[in-house]
């Protein structure tokens, strides 16, 4: 493994570790790919620590089980913002969505 690989594993470690962050946000605050850190997290850091390795499974299957919820929030916010905004939400069929009018 190369050197700048194996750094930037380790400092995306330490950064999900210290922050519960999402592979999402990770990727957005390191610059790569979500899919450059899950690799880096779940098959690169074994190799390299596996203590770490497990900590950082444990982070990953957390916001795992929260994603649903994460899902649901954003689009509670998204249509909250546009109900302030007074902008209809049009949904796939063409029609106004009033599913979240009392957001």
């Amino acid at each position: 493994m190369q050197e700048y690989i194996r750094k930037r594993v380790l400092e995306v470690c330490h950064y999900m570790l210290d922050t519960t962050a999402t592979v999402r946000q990770t990727a957005t605050v390191f610059g790569v790919s979500k899919s450059t850190i899950h690799k880096d997290m779940t098959e690169r850091l074994p190799i390299i620590n596996k203590q770490l390795a497990a900590q950082v499974k444990y982070v990953l299957e957390q916001n795992k089980a929260e994603r649903h919820l994460r899902g649901g929030e954003a689009t509670r916010r998204k249509y909250k913002k546009a109900q302030e905004r007074n902008v209809p939400i049009i949904d796939e069929e063409g029609s106004d969505s009033a599913m979240f009018d009392n957001c």
